[in-house]
């Protein structure tokens, strides 16, 4: 049988890579805006055409904004992103499916 070794994960730079994401994946932004919109924060768009859309994609999205679409508080969020806590996989899966990406392009393995 093949040898397999446990890799384990290294939360600073997964941390880095969802602060990265959170101001720089326009999939990310596209699907907070939709989010908010369903939630009544009309954004200009009502979710549906981004042409129209007033929320600005050039910009990235706040920590509030994106615990608002996870449901959990801005400090989860914080905490995520400088390596205080470890969001749950289920998170890191949403995350990345939001976003549009594998999640094995979010999670960064230790060095052996």
């Amino acid at each position: 049988m093949e040898h397999i070794e446990r890799k384990l994960i290294d939360w600073d730079k997964t941390g880095k890579n969802l602060k990265l994401l959170r101001n720089d994946n326009l999939n990310l932004r596209r699907y907070v805006c939709r989010e908010l919109n369903v939630r009544g924060k009309k954004l200009g768009c009502e979710g549906t055409n981004c042409a129209t859309c007033k929320f600005d994609m050039d910009n990235s999205i706040s920590q509030s904004e994106l615990a608002q679409v996870f449901h959990v508080t801005e400090s989860r969020i914080v905490n995520w992103e400088n390596s205080k806590s470890k969001p749950a996989l289920e998170d890191l899966i949403f995350y990345s499916q939001i976003c549009g990406i594998d999640l094995f392009d979010v999670i960064v393995f230790a060095d052996d």
